[in-house]
């Protein structure tokens, strides 16, 4: 992994990567019961140009220390907010998930099906819960009417992780991205496009986009992809032709399989290995197979296919909306990522 001062060297050549901005806390925190306020629009027109983050203070200068803190930065003129959790202990520079959440959803939302904040602090992990525009994310490289700056979201991403590198105390070379559906994607299209950025991405029922909005992987990255085997949102297929959506529309996809299989191929990996386990077929690519020792980049690509899953979270405690399919308890995919993101490259064994 590049160091923080590579990362930020790196950012003076992408357009509003890393721009600081500080912790507003807002009244009361989001609980599993409520869902979290809209993000307000940009004031006016001094609001930032394209590319640009404004800073904005917090009442006491300084990131707060109570957990399940709301935060917000301006980022290209809009205001973003997320929610962050952090691990009891302090004790030096933390692993930092950030958790995107699937479209028409928000971070509560994804908290609750995914209990993420509980297993990371065990961990001693922090974990942001980051509130997409319009409940979703530019997870594809087409523009829309709904959202004209594709890569929006990912500047939004780039900026959250530096700023909480820099208040947060977040270790720079321990980033991870998740999310669910079209969250999965969007922590798919993050690792494909600034590889070096994170040590690590997990999508559970998301693909990458394909056609007029395609995602390419341009690095190596370790890759875990949890797919629902009769999932009836987005197939296991792929959505090659999806239908309109009038609201916004939906991007085609790949398949789980070749979604995987792109980020194998971008970290040089050699043949997969499919293994039927309890529940799911799991399907590992080992990242520079064929390089040189000293040059072979560390982890593996994964793809688990769990049976009897629906478009849902394995292992979750929260009833799936009607006609997402079943939830497997084959697997519990939130363990099973925040291992992966530990140990990229473990020796065979059960969820890995």
């Amino acid at each position: 992994m590049r160091s923080f001062r590579d990362l930020a060297l790196r950012a003076r050549r992408w357009p509003g990567a890393f721009a600081l901005a500080l912790v507003l806390p807002l009244a009361g925190c989001a609980t599993d019961s409520g869902g979290p306020d809209a993000a307000p629009p940009a004031s006016g027109p001094s609001g930032s140009g394209p590319g640009t983050v404004s800073t904005t203070p917090s009442a006491t200068g300084a990131p707060t220390s109570a957990p399940g803190v709301r935060g917000q930065l301006r980022v290209d003129g809009d205001v973003r907010q997320y929610l962050l959790h952090r691990p009891a202990a302090d004790d030096g520079p933390r692993p930092l998930v950030v958790a995107f959440h699937g479209r028409g959803a928000d971070a509560a939302e994804l908290r609750a099906k995914t209990r993420l904040e509980k297993a990371a602090a065990a961990r001693g992990m922090l974990v942001a819960f980051p509130e997409g525009l319009g409940r979703g994310w530019g997870a594809g490289t087409r523009a829309t009417e709904q959202r004209p700056d594709p890569g929006l979201d990912v500047r939004f991403t780039e900026a959250l992780i530096e700023h909480l590198v820099r208040t947060e105390r977040a270790d720079p070379e321990r980033v991870y991205a998740a999310g669910f559906s079209n969250g999965g994607s969007m922590a798919l299209r993050v690792a494909a496009e600034r590889p070096g950025l994170l040590a690590g991405a997990a999508s559970v029922s998301g693909q990458l986009a394909t056609g007029d909005a395609a995602v390419e992987p341009t690095g190596p990255v370790p890759v875990m992809v949890v797919y629902g085997a009769d999932d009836p949102v987005r197939p296991l297929a792929g959505l090659p032709s999806p239908p309109p959506d009038p609201e916004e529309p939906i991007l085609p996809t790949r398949s789980a399989r070749d979604s995987a299989a792109a980020f194998a191929a971008a970290g040089g990996a050699g043949e997969p290995v499919t293994r039927e386990e309890k529940g799911y077929d799991r399907t590992v690519w080992r990242l520079g197979a064929d390089a040189p020792d000293g040059d072979r980049p560390h982890g593996t690509v994964r793809l688990l296919v769990v049976h009897d899953a629906g478009h849902t979270w394995p292992g979750s405690t929260v009833p799936p909306p009607d006609g997402f399919g079943p939830v497997s308890k084959a697997l519990d995919a939130t363990d099973t990522i925040l291992d992966f993101f530990a140990d990229p490259d473990p020796a065979p064994g059960p969820g890995r």
